[in-house]
């Protein structure tokens, strides 16, 4: 019976969703994650009465057609990028981005990650590194002389050295954005890449390129709501066994079915 297999599909796509509900649930408390949705799509159909069809030899025609549609299945997983709320920390190396910008990740093999975590750290030889150790682009060091670092709304990067009471430009912090942050590859440790989807990255300054501005002392929070990921989590199991039902019901049926024989 072909109901088994059409809500096989809704139980496979619910399952999916419920998988991507989960992941949001779990990085409610991560820095600068975006939210996930699952999208889906209904499957072909098979066309058993064409619509506008001719009924007879006086020209009359069929007005709605008979198709018994095959399922559905998950066509993507699109990110949310809206902005998260903005928490204050006090450390002088977080920075949130407040617009569509992000931050620029040097990785080992030479490929550019983009991310929205500014919780950053120096390295032993005081450079500008991300949590996990990569290097931010361009490349800012500071050295261990420095007694406080200021990062303006701008992204300049100054610091005062030896006690000085006038700070020293130490770097520019640069920002990314893209014609379509969605199509962003994810890559984890809160990195993403350019694909050729998301569209080339368009390099700018702070404050001034329309890619936002910064705000040091401040980190950018998730854009996860428990609330609604609790709501879509449920519906998602009611979705999940309605399917379930079907089957059941459908295996009921062809159960009469044998019996008759």
């Amino acid at each position: 019976m072909k109901a088994l297999y059409i809500a096989s599909t809704g139980m496979s796509a619910q399952e999916r969703n419920v998988e991507v509900i989960s992941n949001n649930i779990a990085n409610m408390r991560t820095t600068g994650f975006k939210r996930q949705r699952a999208e889906f799509e209904d499957l072909l159909y098979q066309q058993i009465t064409r619509a506008g069809s001719s009924t007879s030899d006086q020209g009359t025609m069929v007005p709605a057609g008979l198709e018994i549609g095959s399922g559905v299945r998950t066509v993507s997983t699109p990110r949310v990028m809206s902005q998260g709320s903005i928490n204050a920390t006090e450390r002088e190396l977080d920075v949130a981005v407040r617009g569509e910008g992000f931050f620029m990740v040097q990785l080992p093999d030479g490929r550019t990650a983009y991310t929205r975590d500014g919780s950053f750290e120096r390295s032993p030889e005081g450079e500008i590194v991300t949590s996990s150790g990569y290097a931010i682009d361009p490349g800012i060091a500071i050295p261990g002389t420095a007694s406080s670092i200021a990062i303006a709304p701008n992204g300049m990067v100054s610091a005062y050295l030896n006690n000085d009471s006038v700070p020293t430009d130490m770097g520019q912090l640069q920002l990314a954005r893209f014609v379509n942050k969605s199509g962003l590859e994810s890559l984890g440790d809160n990195l993403f890449l350019e694909t050729a989807a998301s569209g080339p990255a368009q390099v700018g300054i702070p404050n001034a390129d329309g890619v936002g501005n910064l705000l040091q002392g401040y980190l950018e929070m998730s854009n996860v709501n428990s609330v609604t990921e609790i709501a879509d989590l449920i519906a998602a199991q009611r979705a999940y066994e309605m399917n379930a039902r079907v089957i059941s019901g459908a295996d009921e049926m062809m159960q009469s079915t044998s019996q008759l024989r």
